[in-house]
């Protein structure tokens, strides 16, 4: 790899270029260039790389399946939205060596801890910024490294700094001294008045001093001193602090650094909830038009937007069927530009990827537009591709009087559709077990149900019918209605504009039919450019299905992906209590129908940032000047935010110091989502980086947030430092 190869470059049928790959020193940088022309293209980190696909695994590759064979080609996937490269290799001994190669450095970076990673992070700098490449910087050089790194720094102070790193006194700074000069220039005072406080010397803390800071700053109640152990023995770069149990000054940066550091209580970040309860009591995560990778006029169809809502363990994904050439569907956003791709395609990449993020059942949910013979040919493409998978009967083979748990349902694939008649009928036999209707009007509704069957049978195929279990499509008659004939099975899909209806005029209504119901949110046809609703007030009345263009990075995707990063991020999070019993009087909007003692105080002292990102696009030596924004997300009485001043010129260490409070009375329900914006006097803020997560999963204390890019991929070193405090009403005894 680090010789150099050349490769095939592939984008379309028609577009194939040569492009020669090669390694660098560093075994952390892919530069590529043009045959024809020499000059470098283009460069990409291994740390941007997610995974390494074999053979024909990309709609490009399989278009050209029979010009290359799979052995020879490969598709480098990319965090984020970030297109895939699709390479053909000259031989299936280069695929593999690249292949191999690629596995094993992803592994090395994947697996690297907060210092090597910092370390890596300036070495890319140092590269970027050693124009002419001899290994060496001198002060210009680093001025201009500065700027790109976003600090506008005080020449004079900077000049210090790098005589002092010149120990070699030859006016530029080579690999080490260049670390020295950016170790001096990272200075966490910080951290280290923090550090003073709890050390009597000022050098170490020991092993009972560290106990204290875990008890009495990060509210560490159980374990403390067999965690401190555990914290010098994983964080202590020194091995004769180590060996006599204290922590240096380092050690407890690299600790404050790391997850166990972090804003995100490491417990949550496991399975840690109950997955026995029916599928109705939790937040599934939920996707629309999973197929567009763009927007919904002219974007492209892609398998490509199923692989990657499957791997953020998104579980409802959405199919559009429309009849196809030869008898065969395709799936596509109807009456639109949008390219095509054929349903058996779909089928088979959701066999394959369904279950790798995520163990917990699979809702497809089948926007059906084919005719009868084509459904036919949905229902055995499910059935011939899924096999097992897909779920053809109850679990029990009886009929349900409360849908089956996510635990139960495990591996499965459930079909969300219309279905003729009622699921009582398809059982076979046990129909008679229905308890009957013993209202006077028994008669009238019987007709009623045979009337809507018989016209379900001439638009339907029984195939197709016979697939759909748990999630059979009704067109929602009201909550009374629903109510009255209480079956389970049976969900309704509501665009976001009725849902909202719903909530302002019947909101515990609501609530109690999603306590044994499910429900479906989409977003309103008239958002063709792929925008987002907010999925909060949805959640805030207990629907789970709330579906969101997964391809539209921004504020309402950051509240889905904080919501699902717990648990195990499955997919599946456990609805509060009060939200999964059908007499429940809670609604959102109704603050007397909060059964809480008073509210919670969170408060948030925001102290630093560290290395933020530049603004895309944003030019080289332009600095930001970056303010903290904390919004609080949750029922309506609770949604909030507030920000700090913003610091001018310094993305690279801003100090806020600043203190933001909040009440929240619905902690259940709220999330919290941290912003960082460049400020701008003339026109709209720009967007640097973000974090959210749910309220029930921050751990108290100095803790780092570590920032995500738009997109939700992780942007390492940046993060937020931050002390935070939770503080509970007082009970009635404590009054």
């Amino acid at each position: 790899m680090q010789q150099g190869t050349l490769m095939r470059k592939v984008k379309s049928r028609s577009w194939k270029k040569q492009r020669y790959f090669k390694l660098q020193e560093d075994c952390m940088t892919i530069w590529y260039q043009s045959k024809r022309t020499g000059k470098t293209e283009s460069a990409f980190s291994i740390s941007d790389v997610e995974t390494v696909r074999e053979g024909h695994q990309s709609e490009v590759l399989q278009s050209l399946a029979e010009e290359f064979p799979p052995e020879r080609c490969f598709t480098i996937v990319f965090y984020g939205r970030r297109g895939n490269l699709d390479l053909i290799a000259g031989s299936a001994e280069e695929a593999q060596c690249w292949i191999q190669g690629l596995r094993q450095l992803i592994e090395v970076a994947t697996s690297m801890d907060q210092r090597e990673k910092i370390d890596q992070w300036i070495r890319d700098w140092f590269q970027k910024a050693d124009k002419n490449k001899d290994g060496r910087m001198n002060f210009k050089e680093v001025q201009h490294l500065l700027k790109m790194m976003n600090v506008d720094m005080n020449e004079d102070h900077a000049l210090r700094l790098f005589q002092a790193a010149d120990k070699s006194e030859s006016g530029t700074l080579e690999g080490e001294e260049f670390v020295l000069f950016y170790k001096a220039l990272t200075q966490r005072e910080e951290v280290l008045s923090l550090f003073q406080d709890f050390s009597e010397d000022g050098k170490k803390l020991t092993l009972l001093e560290l106990v204290d800071f875990l008890q009495q700053e990060q509210l560490e109640s159980e374990g403390t001193e067999e965690l401190a152990m555990e914290l010098i023995d994983k964080y202590e770069p020194s091995e004769t602090a180590k060996a006599r149990h204290v922590l240096s000054a380092d050690g407890f940066l690299m600790y404050l650094c790391s997850p166990e550091g972090s804003i995100f209580n490491p417990w949550h970040q496991a399975l840690w909830q109950d997955m026995t309860q029916p599928l109705c009591h939790y937040f599934i995560s939920s996707s629309h038009n999973t197929y567009l990778i763009e927007d919904q006029i002219r974007g492209q169809s892609s398998i490509e937007g199923y692989i990657r809502a499957l791997k953020r363990g998104c579980r409802c994904l959405e199919v559009d069927c429309w009849d196809g050439p030869n008898g065969e569907p395709m799936v596509y956003h109807g009456h639109t530009f949008t390219s095509k791709i054929p349903f058996r395609e779909v089928v088979s990449t959701l066999g394959k990827y369904a279950f790798q993020a995520s163990d917990y059942p699979v809702i497809l949910s089948l926007e059906n537009h084919c005719s009868v013979e084509q459904q036919d040919v949905l229902a055995q493409q499910l059935k011939a591709i899924l096999g097992e998978q897909l779920l053809t009967t109850t679990t029990d083979g009886r009929v349900p009087t409360q849908l089956p748990s996510p635990e139960e349902l495990k591996h499965k694939i459930l079909l969300k559709g219309k279905k003729i008649g009622r699921l009582e009928d398809t059982l076979d036999g046990l129909g008679d077990e229905v308890p009957e209707v013993s209202d006077e009007d028994n008669g009238a509704e019987a007709e009623e149900e045979k009337r809507r069957a018989k016209k379900d049978r001439e638009s339907l195929a029984q195939a197709l019918s016979d697939c759909v279990v748990y999630c059979k499509s009704v067109a929602f008659q009201g909550f009374q209605e629903a109510r009255s004939h209480s079956r389970p099975s049976e969900i309704s899909s509501f665009a976001e504009a009725k849902a909202r209806k719903l909530i302002r005029e019947a909101g515990n209504e609501f609530v109690r039919h999603n306590a044994w119901q499910l429900t479906r949110i989409y977003p309103s046809g008239m958002r063709t450019d792929s925008s987002n609703y907010s999925p909060q007030e949805m959640w805030n009345v207990g629907c789970q299905i709330v579906a969101l263009n997964f391809q539209t990075a921004g504020a309402e995707m950051d509240l889905c992906d904080g919501l699902f990063s717990q648990n195990g991020r499955c997919g599946y999070v456990l609805k509060p209590s009060f939200m999964r019993d059908e007499g429940t009087l809670f609604n959102p909007s109704d603050p007397s129908s909060w059964e809480s003692a008073g509210p919670v105080t969170l408060t948030i002292q925001v102290i630093s940032g560290q290395q933020l990102p530049k603004v895309a696009n944003s030019k080289a030596e332009a600095v930001i000047d970056p303010l903290v924004r904390v919004e609080i997300h949750g029922v309506p009485g609770d949604q909030a935010h507030q920000e700090t001043k913003y610091i001018e010129n310094n993305g690279f260490n801003p100090r806020w110091d600043e203190t933001l409070q909040f009440q929240i009375h619905v902690p259940e329900l709220a999330l919290v989502r941290f912003v960082v914006e460049d400020y701008d006097k003339t026109s709209r803020n720009d967007f640097v980086g973000q974090f959210t997560l749910a309220f029930t999963n921050i751990k108290p204390g100095y803790r780092h947030i570590h920032l995500l890019s738009k997109d939700g991929t992780s942007i390492p070193p940046s993060s937020l430092f931050v002390h935070i405090r939770i503080t509970e009403p007082p009970g009635p005894e404590q009054e």
